[in-house]
């Protein structure tokens, strides 16, 4: 096997020659030191050596020779790959394959000792970035007997009641979709924000699956990490294990985050997951639809336009037995009304954080076109207030992909029957655990037809009879209420009586009685199910300790789908489960979690993680799930590519593909189309900040297995040649000019106004906008801040606009708000006259 000359490898030269055949025949044997057989055998490449030697046991006795010998290079006699002790990577050697076979990749690989990367190279001023093909075994996850033994059995120590963290963190480990990101594409996490929790989260899951696993790890950086980001987890008291998973996962999100390219029409590229919401805004797309006198104002809506939006409603609800026009007035009029507001009237349990809520395949701002709703006209007016660019912009990160789902809710005014719709973004649903009452409502059959009725979920006890429900009813009498984890979901989304505190009337903003009830519009790869165990009022705690019994398999969420719903797969198979042991008070919590490679159980208290039965597992008290698609769909297709991998035949063309799409295609149930907009700009070309690591972001893969991935998921765009983009790079360099002048201005404004004695006038300034300023022309930001924004720092009073008393506002000449407006526009103008007695603010309107 000669060395290929393309390797950056030195210590190749110390190779001797040796044929594949004898490689097959040294896998048969044995190790050296301890006997053991195969197939985790690895031979040693030094010429002259015969040494074989074990690579997984106690031992490790392959590593002991290296040490022993200084022999660096050693290969594994099942999987062929090549380590280096010395480089500390994998490293390759030419494959006779014939003589078109294309040169292996030299790129560098994740250590199994350490975490490095290495970027690509750039070569020369031509822009041209050449990348050597790649195996696809590797990158696609097609492992290997060895790769097959367990991993992620790894404790976690308690560093001080952090047996919350533990538990979340075991739980989230066992996530493939997002573990396998942190540990096949721990490239991407590049990022300059404090505390770089990501790259603590990356360096903590590498260790957990590490092959040479330690008996524990101890998670001390992420922790102080988390305690950056959040006080309420400084100190050593025991903490909400939930709470946790939702503080972390938002900060990886705003680590990770990246901006979602938007065609002219508003919708997300091929990038964009099903075009699914982004999580950075609460955009709540709300429908009213009134008809009474009232309303016919003049926007010249015909009688069949409006009759036509409203068969769209009633269309997205019938699906759940509901028709809005039962309970809307159907006078003839001549307008329909409709708003698209930046917040929602009804903030549903379920939705954790500041979401982006609206309609998959919708921009998160209006489009110029009539695209909002199907069939809405022209005439209907997005009402808004003044808002930053910037806050306009859609993000994804590896959370938002995993994670992100979305709720359709609907709320009606009982006393105008106005309807608003309302579309949510959800991370996990937080699911109340129904009592004895509850649960007999919720079965009863005069229920499951007012729930049908009413557009809930009633078809969730369609199969169930009478007899059925009276033995249930009979048994909990004496045990205590069967409660089960599709009655947490039935009780969710049931129909939900608002009284007039809890509604404020859309159309009279008066408090008014309601009804609301949703669905599920589109679901997330993995969902996160959290059981609403605890109750903190002002001056005591409770625990409900009911048990909730949950399906390790077969969770079915169809009973929940709104009827225009996107989602083919509904199914999800547990993965893990977080579990409290003691009261409100005190407690203790552990994990349970399914092991990805060989499908069994194992309990992770803290240290020690010791394999149970699925019975144990049933048998626990849940308190967070997560469960994940089902679709063995998705298996045929790895199985489909693997074979065309293994084709030798040379093909004439090589095709980029997104690193992070691929791990999609091995890791979700529906990855979506494939997205190469990661490693690609607007112009289709690399754009230059990416272009050093271009490797870690992209895999090669041969014609016949791009045409598969192609026709069977499309998206794209096709990419078989990488080259630097020229027009962002004078983008860039636009905007670094613009940053300099901008910045350059300042300063000698602001100079010059510091040694004015005594100025006629001030001009006020919020100091957010500001500071956000500050961060693009420093280069800290990316993007412009948007228009100036001054409404937070005034107050109307009688009329007036005056400064608000402690408003976080800065102060500037006439001549630097001249030169800010001119340049962002925005406002309104406040302005302060220090020389008079009783100083008050000047203000006028002056937005853009």
């Amino acid at each position: 096997m000669p060395v290929c000359s393309s390797s950056d490898c030195p210590h190749l030269q110390c190779v001797g020659e040796i044929t594949k055949e004898e490689l097959i025949l040294k896998s048969h044997g044995q190790c050296q030191d301890c006997k053991v057989g195969g197939p985790n055998l690895w031979a040693c490449l030094e010429n002259g050596c015969v040494y074989v030697g074990c690579g997984e046991s106690h031992t490790d006795h392959s590593t002991i020779h290296s040490q022993e010998t200084g022999h660096n290079l050693t290969v594994n006699l099942t999987t062929l790959r090549v380590w280096c002790y010395a480089c500390g990577k994998e490293v390759f050697l030419e494959r006779k394959l014939g003589p078109h076979c294309p040169v292996p990749s030299t790129k560098t690989l994740t250590s199994p000792l350490t975490n490095n990367t290495q970027g690509s190279r750039v070569l020369g001023r031509s822009t041209s970035l050449r990348l050597p093909p790649t195996g696809g075994c590797e990158d696609l996850g097609m492992e290997t007997e060895e790769e097959l033994r367990p991993r992620g059995l790894t404790g976690l120590k308690n560093i001080g009641n952090t047996c919350f963290m533990n538990a979340a963190l075991q739980a989230l480990s066992n996530c493939p979709p997002l573990t396998q990101f942190f540990v096949e594409c721990g490239g991407l996490v590049r990022t300059d924000k404090k505390p770089a929790l990501s790259k603590s989260y990356q360096k903590l899951v590498s260790d957990l699956w590490h092959k040479n696993r330690p008996s524990y790890v101890v998670p001390t950086s992420l922790f102080q990490g988390i305690k950056a980001v959040n006080p309420m987890f400084r100190g050593y008291s025991q903490q909400d294990s939930q709470e946790f998973l939702r503080c972390l996962m938002d900060q990886l999100h705003e680590e990770l985050k990246e901006p979602l390219r938007v065609d002219s029409e508003g919708q997300g590229g091929s990038g964009d997951r099903q075009a699914a919401p982004s999580r950075e805004e609460s955009n709540e797309a709300e429908m009213l639809i009134p008809d009474g006198p009232d309303s016919s104002h003049s926007s010249g809506q015909t009688n069949r336009e409006l009759q036509k939006e409203k068969n769209l409603i009633n269309d997205l609800y019938r699906g759940s037995g509901g028709d809005l026009d039962k309970n809307v007035d159907t006078t003839p009029t001549n307008e329909a009304t409709s708003i698209v507001s930046s917040q929602g009237t009804i903030k549903m349990s379920s939705s954790p954080r500041k979401t982006n809520s609206v309609w998959p395949g919708m921009s998160s701002s209006p489009p110029k076109t009539n695209s909002v709703w199907p069939g809405m006209s022209s005439s209907h007016k997005k009402v808004s207030s003044f808002s930053s660019t910037k806050s306009q912009k859609k993000y994804r990160s590896v959370i938002s992909d995993v994670f992100d789902g979305t709720i359709v809710s609907s709320v009606q005014c009982l006393t105008c029957d106005r309807v608003s719709v309302t579309l949510e973004n959800f991370q996990d649903l937080s699911l109340p655990i129904p009592g004895k009452e509850d649960l007999a409502k919720l079965h009863s059959s005069s229920h499951q037809t007012s729930l049908i009725k009413a557009g809930s979920c009633g078809e969730a006890y369609a199969a169930q009879g009478w007899v059925a429900f009276v033995m249930e009813y009979i048994k909990s009498w004496w045990w205590g209420p069967v409660v089960t984890l599709q009655d947490c979901l039935a009780a969710f989304f049931t129909r939900d009586e608002l009284k007039g505190e809890d509604l404020d009337c859309l159309c009279t903003s008066i408090l008014r009685n309601g009804v609301k009830f949703c669905k599920v519009q589109s679901v997330p790869e993995i969902l996160c199910i959290h059981l609403k165990r605890f109750r903190h009022e002002l001056m005591f705690s409770a625990k409900i300790g009911t048990h909730v019994s949950f399906p390790l398999e077969g969770l079915e969420l169809q009973p929940f789908l709104a009827k225009d719903s996107s989602a083919h797969t509904t199914s999800y198979d547990l993965l893990s489960i977080i579990c409290h042991h003691g009261t409100a008070s005190s407690g203790h919590y552990i994990a349970y979690c399914r092991n990805d490679l060989n499908n069994l159980w194992y309990e992770f208290d803290d240290q020690s993680v010791t394999e149970v039965s699925e019975s144990c597992v049933q048998n626990a008290e849940a308190y967070v799930l997560f469960y994940k698609k089902s679709n063995e769909d998705a298996l045929k297709e790895r199985r489909k590519v693997t074979g065309l991998l293994g084709v030798t035949e040379p093909s004439l063309l090589q095709f980029y593909v997104s690193r992070q799409w691929l791990n999609k295609f091995k890791t979700f149930a529906e990855p979506g189309p494939i997205s190469n907009d990661d490693f690609l700009c607007s112009h289709g070309g690399v754009p230059p900040a990416k272009a050093a690591f271009i490797d870690d972001l992209v895999v090669m893969l041969p014609q016949n297995a791009w045409d598969h991935l192609y026709s069977r998921y499309g998206g794209g765009p096709a990419v078989n040649h990488l080259y630097m983009c020229h027009t962002c790079q004078t983008e860039i360099e636009k905007l670094e000019k613009r940053r300099r002048t901008e910045l350059d201005m300042f300063v000698w404004l602001n100079k010059a106004f510091q040694e004015e004695e005594s100025p006629l006038i001030i001009y006020c300034i919020s100091m957010q906008w500001f500071r956000e300023w500050e961060g693009f022309v420093k280069g800290k930001n990316n993007d412009p801040p948007g228009p100036i924004d001054n409404s937070k720092i005034a107050i109307n009073k009688n009329g007036h606009l005056t400064l608000r008393q402690g408003a976080d506002s800065g102060q500037i000449s006439e001549e630097t708000w001249n030169f800010l407006h001119s340049v962002h526009g925005g406002g309104p103008l406040v302005t302060v006259r220090p020389n008079v007695s009783h100083p008050e603010l000047e203000v006028e309107a002056c937005y853009v």
